[in-house]
């Protein structure tokens, strides 16, 4: 049966509309986000059917483009869509992030940097420029690595400060493995930022490491 042919009150927009998004659950979330059904499944039936087949919405979505696109029912649009949103999350949760002191919400900060970089593949080293009041200017990639590691470069990051006029920093990658513990190559890799960084009187306030559902703190652990 087609979703169009259910009662009003069950159909997932006319839900989302009426009790809004909080009141959906996870398939009819995605199945909004699908639009439509494949031939013998609604969008809703659909959605059911994808996550038991990778177990939660992060498995799902953290497919790699080639493996999401040949699965029944989802494709290039459906990917692009998929991602569209994925990344409009992170966007609205970044715009929340400059609106107060980064430093006063040290959970959210933590939540966003989850949000970014918890599902990579890959090593990826980022920076928050923040202001004189610890506000968040903007938040960057400035490294890519492989799975084992990314190389960073002192010079490009304290560039890349000078050119936001930031007045302090926080650093932060991932760790793919999921174990979210510092190496001692973080941990000189940080040093040696932090010395470059003070010769232009830029302040490194913490660096975080993002593992599995953990997000480690420089700061907390006194290495910084």
């Amino acid at each position: 049966m087609s979703i169009r042919d259910w009662p009003k009150n069950e159909r997932p927009r006319e839900k989302l509309i009426e009790r809004g998004a909080q009141g959906l659950s996870e398939a009819e979330l995605l199945a909004v986000l699908l639009g439509s059904g494949v031939r013998g499944r609604s969008a809703v039936e659909l959605a059911r059917h994808l996550l038991m087949e990778f177990g939660s919405l992060r498995a799902l979505f953290s497919l790699e483009r080639a493996r999401f696109m040949s699965q029944r029912g989802l494709g290039p649009t459906r990917y692009c869509v998929i991602q569209a949103a994925l990344e409009l999350g992170r966007r609205h949760f970044r715009e929340a992030m400059c609106i107060g002191s980064v430093l006063t919400a040290p959970e959210a900060t933590r939540a966003f940097l989850m949000t970014q970089l918890r599902d990579r593949a890959y090593e990826v080293f980022c920076c928050l420029h923040l202001d004189n009041r610890h506000r968040l200017i903007s938040f960057e990639e400035l490294f890519r690595g492989t799975i084992d590691g990314a190389s960073v470069h002192p010079r490009e990051v304290v560039k890349q400060a000078l050119s936001h006029n930031a007045a302090a920093v926080i650093f932060a990658h991932n760790h793919p493995s999921g174990v979210a513990e510092p190496s001692t190559a973080d941990e000189l890799i940080t040093r040696r930022l932090k010395d470059a960084l003070a010769l232009v009187e830029i302040r490194v306030l913490d660096h975080f490491i993002v593992g599995d559902g953990v997000c480690m703190s420089f700061a907390e652990r006194g290495l910084i």
